[in-house]
């Protein structure tokens, strides 16, 4: 039954609502999201908590003119509900139907697109310049989460909004949880404010020239429509920390937090192979039980990459959250490499870029022997804000890295167990999502710049990186079928370098070279293979994305989007050599 919410098309409508009708919108609302979320996927237990906050937020502000921020935004459900968009939650037909994230696109009510962390807080401290800078009078709030505050860029933020000098409220939801359990002396801190009910003695807020209030019960409602509402209006900034309790409201979200943090849809079907996750943990284990300088890091978002809470804690002190924190992650690794231990830093490819400094200066120019496995990387239906396209481009293009992609999980383990021991250089490995069938390739760790040939042919060549061996493979056979031309298969298990013999001795029997790389194309390996070839006469055909967000597009679409199957790249191939291809 969604009686009450289907009533509310915007905030005006809950705005009319008395303090007992809220609390049964916000029953209402809670149990729209276990049905929903429980169908179609999403985030859960974030959103759960955070409704009585999102109700009362709308409640007392005066939203779209009060301008509301979510920091990583990923509790925003029920904003949406009450913003116009209730029928993406409560119409099974229209499961999905809006974004996970905020995304000003959909609503006016949306000011950014945001889906990592850290950054509400500066965002925040920008709308209030500009308002004040332009004579403007409206409430500026700031939603951040205890396990964004691990982030730099949430001190940065705090630290200059101290400084504004006027309105700018905060709002911290404390829920003890990032994804997985907090990490990091930050949250000690908040636990001791917690505990004294906000009137600690010692208050980092307050250090930091900010004023604070305290609310011990943030899914109460009417006590945060009483604390907003003393605070509405407010000439300087200030922080309101809110305690409230992730999963709020379903038992399971309750008891297992970080398992219902993501829940995957009901639909999805469990692989029924061997996952890249269970290898790593596998070789990560016993290299751990072998070698105590072994270490594995993470930065706050263990479950992404495989990091079960039972694997954590079977490492016992070789495994360290850091928090949500990738640079610093990434120079903690360099250190501890420096230091003489053997860090294994696992991050999923959308986050790994929030780190491209440190890649750069920690990692490259000081060749710090520090293994860096990144997931996710690649072509996914997946919201814009997560997008994990990027990778090729930003690590491939850093000196000093040398940054693998391997095709099997021959492959992987063998660069793995290498990587971890050896002390010369920075590897990032770009692990496979999915096994994939076929022969075991070849790395070979004294060379590890060189690619693989998995096929001798001659006329065109396939230049693939990791998994689009398969899509090589695939056109390889439809074009020996319909052409009778036997191609030539390489596997560029190193996309930071070329194997310039290879590629020379491509000249001597093709006329075609065909690139696949499942990352845009823009600064990518494809564009360095047409670079090499460039004064030569040899052609060169480069498959990948383009330079754009994708924002949930399903992964059958954008493949015939950038022609990214075998059936396309072999009519290109005809194309081409009737001279009306273009691209």
């Amino acid at each position: 039954m969604h009686g009450r919410l289907e009533q509310i098309e915007s905030p005006a409508d809950v705005r009319r609502l008395g303090l007992d009708e809220l609390v049964e919108l916000a029953d209402e609302i809670r149990s729209t999201l276990v049905t929903c979320v429980g169908t179609m996927g999403g985030h859960l237990a974030s959103n759960l908590g955070f409704v009585e906050a999102t109700i009362a937020l709308h409640y007392v502000f005066n939203t779209p003119t009060d301008q509301l921020v979510f920091d990583v935004s990923h509790q925003c459900y029920a904003h949406k509900m009450l913003t116009g968009r209730a029928s993406s939650y409560t119409d099974p037909s229209r499961y999905g139907t809006h974004s996970g994230f905020t995304n000003p696109d959909e609503s006016e009510y949306d000011l950014f697109r945001a889906g990592h962390t850290s950054q509400g807080v500066s965002l925040a401290c920008g709308l209030a310049k500009a308002r004040d800078l332009l004579g403007k009078r409206h409430n500026v709030i700031a939603v951040i989460g205890d396990g964004s505050l691990s982030g730099g860029e949430a001190f940065e933020g705090l630290d200059n909004a101290a400084t504004v000098g006027t309105n700018l409220i905060v709002v911290l939801n404390d829920n003890e949880m990032s994804i997985a359990p907090n990490s990091g002396g930050i949250y000690e801190h908040l636990a001791a404010l917690r505990q004294a009910g906000g009137k600690s003695g010692e208050n980092l807020f307050r250090t930091m020239g900010l004023d604070y209030r305290y609310v011990a019960d943030g899914n109460d409602v009417r006590a945060l429509v009483h604390a907003f509402a003393q605070v509405k209006d407010i000439d300087h900034p200030i922080v309101v920390h809110i305690h409230t309790r992730k999963g709020k409201g379903y038992a399971k979200a309750e008891q297992d937090p970080e398992a219902t943090h993501f829940v995957a849809p009901a639909s999805a079907v469990a692989p029924a192979t061997q996952t890249y996750q269970e290898v790593t943990r596998e070789v990560l284990g016993r290299k751990m039980r072998l070698d105590p300088s072994v270490i594995v890091v993470n930065a706050g978002a263990p479950s992404g990459v495989g990091l079960t809470p039972e694997f954590r804690a079977a490492c016992g002190t070789q495994f360290f959250d850091t928090g949500i924190t990738e640079p610093h992650a990434v120079a903690f690794c360099a250190g501890m490499a420096k230091g003489g231990a053997k860090p294994v830093f696992m991050v999923m490819a959308t986050f790994a870029q929030r780190a491209f400094d440190q890649f750069i200066q920690e990692l490259g120019l000081n060749r710090s022997p520090v293994t860096v496995l990144v997931f996710g990387a690649g072509f996914y239906d997946i919201d814009a804000t997560h997008a994990g396209t990027f990778d090729i481009v930003t690590t491939g293009n850093v000196p000093g890295l040398t940054c693998l992609a391997p095709a099997t999980c021959e492959e992987y383990v063998d660069m793995l167990e290498w990587s971890i021991d050896q002390r010369e250089r920075p590897v990032v490995i770009r692990v496979p999502e999915r096994m994939i069938e076929g022969g075991a390739g070849v790395f070979d760790p004294t060379h590890p710049g060189r690619w693989h040939v998995a096929q001798a042919g001659g006329d065109i060549a396939f230049l693939s990186i990791g998994a689009t061996c398969e899509l090589a493979r695939r056109a390889s056979a439809l074009l020996a079928s319909r052409d009778g031309v036997h191609a030539t298969l390489v596997e560029a298990i190193n996309y930071s370098s070329f194997d310039e013999p290879l590629l020379d001795d491509l000249l001597a029997n093709h006329r075609i070279v065909v690139t696949l790389e499942p990352g845009i194309l823009c600064g990518g390996f494809g564009e360095k293979v047409a670079r090499y070839f460039g004064k030569t006469g040899m052609r060169v055909m480069c498959y990948g994305g383009k330079k754009e967000f994708l924002d949930r597009v399903p992964t059958e679409e954008f493949f015939k989007i950038y022609h990214f199957t075998a059936e396309d790249i072999v009519a290109d191939i005809e194309a081409l050599e009737l001279g009306t291809w273009h691209r």
